[in-house]
């Protein structure tokens, strides 16, 4: 997933704040629990000589109402009274943290972008739609077909006959506009995915009249209605069941690019030495990182990189840095590679441990490769040890 929305993080100069926390609110004590957690990771900032200011100014975004059911957290980045950045999660961070450096912390950020999905909500009937979007800064609306001829009548002859077919001829108009407006929205605002659900036969109908483009997005959720009375959590369910198929299916696209480029030796990389070198080198198109069932990235652990202004200015060794004529500082190694990352417009991809042997727990898509490009040796490459670079 492309990481756009946090681009001018890395073009503030100074320090930033960083702050990622659990605001999930259970009961009548969920203020006082997230007074707590808040509590912890201010002395922590405060270890780290954050500006007060900037304390004060994420204290009053983080105590703030969310007014969001179930879990879920808030990541924001500040400098001096001023919030750059403030998201709210869609689930509850995996880990809390609060930093403060000459770079933003982007992991949290990072993994719930890679976790949203840009959707549209097709709740259907024979008389129109409701749309709804997620992900997409775009105002809901509803669909009404021009066409009242509804219901069947139950009765004989020919006037039923001649009812009937006004009634499908009805419907058949009514899914038209609706599949007519979908066709505009999806050329327009490019949604991952389109969720339809509702009447059956409507689904059906709409199905079969909207263009190529939207239909190869189009995916049927059964359980839901424009109407009252649907089971909201079963509806639900099959929401996140269909939510986390797709979530699935999109890592598995990367996946399977990154496993062919690293079986043919071209195009891919993994352990951070080369990871570092070709975000170095801007060649990086997709970051690959492995997480832990808890949705830490545990291979990199505690390890550190060296940095220097530049966000592409990234290396194992301070030397590296020296060579370029910045000051090297050191930082860990998840803020370095998502800065680099973020800065060449590069995408970022969690994926499961076990789900492709890299080393280190990273991996690289390239845009582009030359004979200076760390090559992997296709023989060599397997789950279960090293790997040899290719001469």
């Amino acid at each position: 997933m492309k990481l756009d929305s946090l681009k001018p993080l890395l073009d503030h100069e100074g320090a930033l704040t960083t702050v990622c926390i659990d605001v999930t609110k259970p009961d009548e004590v969920g203020d006082r629990e997230i007074r707590n957690r808040w509590g912890a990771l201010k002395r922590s900032l405060e270890h780290q000589q954050a500006p007060p200011e900037s304390v004060a100014a994420i204290a009053e975004v983080v105590l703030r109402p969310t007014h969001v059911p179930g879990p879920h957290g808030r990541f924001v980045v500040a400098s001096g009274t001023e919030i750059l950045f403030d998201r709210v999660l869609a689930d509850a961070p995996a880990r809390e943290e609060a930093f403060h450096a000459g770079v933003p912390s982007l992991m949290p950020a990072a993994q719930a972008i890679d976790e949203a999905v840009r959707y549209l909500l097709v709740e259907t009937d024979r008389n129109g739609a409701d749309l709804t979007w997620s992900g997409i800064d775009i105002p809901d609306e509803q669909v009404v077909g021009g066409h009242d001829v509804m219901h069947k009548v139950h009765a004989g002859g020919w006037s039923h006959r001649r009812m009937q077919t006004r009634v499908e001829d009805s419907w058949e108009r009514n899914a038209e506009a609706v599949a007519d407006e979908l066709d505009k929205l999806v050329a327009a605002h490019h949604p991952e995915v389109v969720l339809i659900t509702g009447d059956v036969r409507a689904v059906s109908m709409i199905r079969d009249a909207v263009g190529k483009h939207c239909a190869e997005v189009l995916v049927e959720v059964p359980g839901g209605s424009r109407a009252d009375g649907v089971k909201a959590d079963v509806f639900a369910g099959r929401l996140h069941e269909a939510m986390e198929a797709f979530r699935a299916r999109r890592r598995d696209v990367v996946l399977d690019r990154l496993r062919e480029a690293l079986g043919r030796g071209d195009g891919g990389v993994t352990a951070l030495a080369d990871v570092v070198e070709v975000l170095r080198r801007g060649q990086v198109a997709e970051l690959v990182i492995l997480e832990n069932a808890a949705g830490v990235p545990a291979p990199l652990g505690e390890r550190r990189l060296w940095v220097g202004s530049d966000p592409l200015a990234i290396g194992i060794r301070r030397s590296e840095i020296e060579s370029l004529g910045q000051e090297p500082t050191q930082v860990r190694a998840d803020v370095a590679l998502l800065r680099a990352a973020v800065a060449q417009d590069a995408g970022v991809t969690f994926v499961e441990e076990g789900s492709v042997a890299l080393m280190d727990g990273l991996g690289a898509l390239l845009r582009w490769t030359d004979p200076a490009t760390p090559h992997e040796a296709a023989p060599s490459y397997g789950a279960d040890h090293g790997r040899r670079r290719a001469p």
